[in-house]
């Protein structure tokens, strides 16, 4: 007989402290494929972006972990958060904090579209999936229940502007 084990955050964080590419997502535990070369490259184009456009007004956050829900913390590859800093030197950013999330989906793009019900629930007001398999911009906005209302894709070489920060856009390819 086999036996699942389903944990809440408190002991996932105890357990499984400092292992690198794990997500609690509704009690269960994901380990997360390696990083190629195009994930890295669209994080770190994104990270420069959004740091010179938003950076005094915003704390952009780097695949961290963000507490959902007692049984979930996924790790998004950016989080554009609501400042001060310090306000996350003490515990990790929660629904209320976050302005923008932002998934760059390789190999990983039906693992991050199956997280957007969680993000949805928690009323996270925007975010971007960046799939890199079909070359676009996927904006979901407007969350209702497990879903969101709004999607939008944006072609390459477009930029987009998040709800937070409307006058300014930002090239996401």
């Amino acid at each position: 007989m086999a036996t699942r084990y389903r944990f809440g955050v408190e002991e996932f964080e105890r357990l499984f402290q400092g292992v690198k590419h794990l997500e609690l997502l509704r009690g269960e535990i994901y380990e997360m494929g390696p990083i190629g070369p195009k994930h890295v490259g669209a994080v770190a184009r994104l990270t420069h972006r959004l740091v010179e456009q938003f950076g005094q007004e915003a704390v952009v956050v780097v695949q961290s972990p963000l507490r959902l829900a007692p049984d979930s913390e996924p790790e998004p590859d950016l989080q554009v958060l609501k400042p001060p800093m310090e306000r996350y030197s003490e515990r990790l950013p929660e629904p209320q904090d976050v302005l923008l999330l932002i998934e760059v989906a390789d190999t990983s793009l039906e693992h991050d579209r199956n997280k957007l019900a969680l993000y949805a629930e928690a009323g996270i007001p925007e975010v971007w999936i960046v799939n890199l398999q079909e070359g676009l911009l996927e904006v979901y906005r407007e969350p209702q229940g497990s879903r969101y209302r709004l999607r939008e894709l944006v072609p390459p070489g477009e930029a987009k502007a998040p709800l937070a920060f409307p006058d300014r856009p930002i090239p996401w390819s």
